[in-house]
């Protein structure tokens, strides 16, 4: 499907039932008209597992969320097997599992859009508004931010909206591979030099052409990337225990402010690519029960096993590492790369056939949270942010990997309590509202309205 007529002539099966509580939301089929219920779901539990993924950066300082030793705290061998099992089920999954995800609402958005006689000028103008978002997020909140990553990802990504879903699919696996490979390669190399003889390889081909003959130099040579973490702990940490907001707001400003930017370099590999399937996954029906349920759940659990047990290796082989700094880059932006895919498609795909099941106590408030999940991205980094400051709680630097996720747990009972309960008074979330005020440039009537009463 090449055209805008192409686009609309495939089986559609969305409304806005905005105006609807999330008890009244049903399930939709392909023919149906409710909310996509599939979406929903898997949002929730994408925007649950992120917090899960970013807690230990939330409360230690950044390089702490790869590399164990950079904890503030002890990290024993108990704390050890859960970064195994958090590298295992978490640890870029969640995130390339919001990303497919953000690629498949901007499809459903231009859908609308289409319909209502507008175009891409408008989903241009909602990104712009996302980057806004990002910014702020980044500079005052929390530097680890991926709305503006998303934000300017998608505005490259709205380039291509008419392509063939074929041709976005297969386009985005490819390009994946390629940045998967080259990452591996870049991260093998380093961890070849650093930890597996290759500084003494260079040294002994540097002393006959004339480069450094000693190790310790080839290694200081490719030590920056650790050093700079390390030292970016050292500045950020006594701000952030003092209290210190308005330094430590500065010093994002005046040390990191190109950051936004140098992030494409580094995450647009993944980003793009995976905004592309996602668009394509969203045309071929993933979400609204166009492909047939078995072979969705057969493919969908195959890919979640190849992901699981791929990880899984290369989590083993890092520990026998002793999780060093090296073997621990390697395995985050190299190798794994390569079983995430298939996990974050599989997983995609599961979760797409559980969503309209999900109508229970549970899976109703996980659905809450996923169409509150701007609003629960957000929020959580501004709890986490008078959890950890030393103008709050302050307990940046003092928990254990345990203890965080024990923030983790009771940060999801927040969620889950409050979402369904705005929703249940509230058409939107409060920054869903605000995004699609300044999208649209109106206001838009965020209460419910009320029954009459007899």
């Amino acid at each position: 499907m090449s055209s805008t007529d192409d686009l609309r002539r495939a089986e559609r099966a969305f409304t806005d039932t905005d105006d609807a509580t999330p008890d009244q939301v049903k399930p939709l089929s392909a023919s149906g008209g409710n909310r996509l219920l599939s979406l929903d779901f898997t949002r929730g539990i994408a925007v649950m597992g992120i917090l899960a993924a970013n807690i230990v950066a939330f409360g230690q300082p950044m390089i702490a969320y790869m590399w164990p030793d950079g904890f503030l705290t002890p990290h024993g061998e108990t704390s050890d097997w859960m970064w195994v099992a958090q590298f295992v089920l978490v640890d870029g999954k969640m995130r390339g599992l919001f990303t497919l995800l953000f690629g498949a609402g901007m499809i459903l958005f231009l859908e609308k859009a289409w319909e209502r006689g507008k175009g891409r000028d408008l989903q241009l103008r909602r990104l712009l508004w996302l980057l806004v978002f990002g910014l702020v997020h980044f500079f005052f909140i929390w530097r680890g931010d991926i709305l503006t990553l998303y934000a300017m990802c998608g505005i490259f990504c709205l380039l291509f909206v008419k392509w063939r879903p074929r041709t976005q699919l297969g386009v985005g696996i490819t390009f994946y591979l390629v940045g998967a490979a080259l990452f591996t390669a870049m991260s093998a190399f380093f961890y070849w030099v650093m930890e597996a003889g290759g500084a003494e390889a260079m040294a002994a081909t540097g002393a006959e052409s004339g480069g450094p003959s000693d190790p310790e130099q080839v290694r200081a040579q490719f030590e920056a990337m650790k050093t700079q973490g390390l030292d970016t702990a050292q500045v950020e940490t006594p701000m952030i225990q003092a209290g210190d907001y308005l330094g430590w707001v500065q010093y994002n400003l005046i040390e990191h402010w190109a950051e936004p930017l140098s992030g494409i370099l580094i995450f647009g590999f993944e980003t793009i690519p995976l905004i592309l399937i996602g668009m394509a996954l969203y045309r071929f029906g993933l979400f609204d029960g166009r492909i047939n349920a078995k072979k969705q759940a057969i493919w969908g659990s195959i890919g979640v096993l190849v992901g699981l047990a791929g990880s899984l290796a290369i989590g083993l082989w890092t520990l026998e590492r002793d999780l060093s700094f090296y073997s621990t880059f390697m395995s985050f932006v190299g190798t794994s790369t390569f079983v995430r895919l298939p996990f974050v498609i599989g997983l995609a795909a599961l979760l797409a056939l559980w969503g309209p099941k999900a109508t229970g106590w549970l899976g109703s408030r996980v659905s809450a949270a996923g169409r509150m999940a701007f609003s629960n991205y957000l929020g959580t980094s501004v709890l986490m942010l008078f959890v950890f400051h030393g103008f709050a709680l302050g307990l940046y630097g003092e928990l254990t990997r345990p203890q965080l996720y024990i923030v983790v747990v009771a940060t999801w009972i927040i969620m889950l309590a409050w979402s369904k309960a705005w929703l249940s008074v509230f058409r939107f979330g409060p920054l869903e509202w605000l995004w699609r005020c300044l999208t649209y440039g109106k206001l838009f009537a965020i209460r419910r309205e009320q029954a009459p009463t007899a």
